[in-house]
């Protein structure tokens, strides 16, 4: 489960149900009287109904795979059942005393837990519809750290999310340790092969990570992905190719990643 992948909208989504659930014990009349729980049909298609909802958005949300049921996806039956809620709430508030047969009284209007319910279960519903349809809503809730100062190509990041960097290479087991190299003495031609190649002049490796979930491709331009980029993670850009990115996994692997809206740059 990763959290990095929800948005502001679950984010309003999650508040909306913290409010549903504190509305639920207060009073449903406006004079002092029962709360919600003491009817089961009210607190279970308003509250309860409306926070399972909530749950199964944000369940959806974090799961790395999309888990489904009868056919829905767990986020569709949670919209569904944000809207469920709102149409409950919205005629419990109108006629309060309809659950209640044996307090109709002319003098009795909805309380302090009906109204801050129905207004609750509004916005509950209004960002479970909105989400997928507003951009400014589909931003990440937990943005990406960045690292703690650029790195060239190849070295170690300082601690934190990225690309743990190339490790010193190991002595052969019973090799004997090489003398220091005298100053100013040139370097031989085997060691000068050995450094990493510089890349293009005009194009400068960058830490980046990626808003969403989103596949790399090998560099042979078959349609199998290689590795999935995660969000909340840095990777290295090691190369550019058009609008395309040559990008560097933790594991070492290299891959094309083609969809590049939306990255964030270290």
């Amino acid at each position: 489960m990763n959290i990095r992948s929800l948005t502001r909208g679950d984010g309003v989504v999650i508040g909306a149900a913290v409010l549903l659930f504190i509305a639920s014990f207060l009073n449903t009349f406006d004079k002092s009287g029962p709360n919600a729980w003491d009817n089961l049909g009210l607190v279970m298609s308003m509250y309860v109904g409306g926070i399972a909802g909530a749950v199964l958005i944000v369940l959806a949300r974090a799961l790395p795979q999309p888990l489904k049921f009868v056919g829905l996806d767990l986020g569709q039956i949670g919209v569904g059942l944000t809207v469920f809620a709102l149409w409950t709430a919205f005629w419990s508030t109108i006629d309060p005393l309809g659950a209640f047969d044996d307090l109709n009284t002319a003098d009795i209007g909805a309380g302090s837990g009906l109204i801050l319910g129905l207004i609750a279960a509004l916005v509950l519903a209004a960002a479970a519809i909105a989400t997928p349809l507003v951009p400014a809503l589909q931003a990440a809730l937990i943005p990406a750290p960045k690292p703690q100062a650029p790195q060239p190509y190849g070295a170690q990041p300082s601690g934190g999310y990225g690309y743990p960097g190339a490790a010193a290479p190991q002595q052969p087991y019973g090799a004997q340790p090489q003398p220091g190299q005298p100053f100013g003495q040139q370097q031989p031609p085997a060691a000068a092969q050995q450094q990493p190649a510089t890349p293009a002049p005009d194009f400068s490796p960058f830490w980046f990570a990626v808003p969403v979930a989103r596949p790399l491709f090998a560099e042979d331009g078959s349609a199998a992905p290689i590795a999935e980029l995660a969000p909340g993670t840095w990777y290295l850009a090691v190369e550019q190719r058009g609008v395309a990115l040559v990008a560097q996994t933790q594991d070492g692997r290299r891959g094309v990643l083609q969809d590049t809206s939306g990255i964030q740059r270290g």
